[in-house]
């Protein structure tokens, strides 16, 4: 049995859709949507998005006055570099 925290289950979920994208050259676009931001976040606040983006923690783009786009790469920075700062133990038996 191999046990995982919260944090480590998504890290390796994270990883294995990443390698079946780069497996099957599936692209991602450069801009999303705010709904989409908060889902590859995993926040439910547009708050905290607005936080995170006050913060420059993740880019974004504003074409049009009410029209927010997120970068989707610095998205995944933003998790790369959450995912280095925090350890993570793993069990097995």
């Amino acid at each position: 049995m191999i046990c995982l925290y919260d944090d480590a289950f998504y890290a390796l979920i994270d990883e294995v859709v990443a390698r079946i994208k780069e497996k099957e050259k599936i692209k991602e676009d450069k801009w999303i949507s705010p709904e989409e931001a908060m889902a590859k976040l995993r926040i439910k606040s547009k708050t905290t998005l607005q936080r995170f983006r006050d913060e420059g923690r993740i880019r974004f783009t504003q074409p049009d006055k009410k029209i927010i786009l997120y970068d989707s790469a610095s998205i995944g920075e933003f998790w790369k570099h959450r995912k280095a700062a925090k350890t993570t133990p793993i069990c097995c038996s």
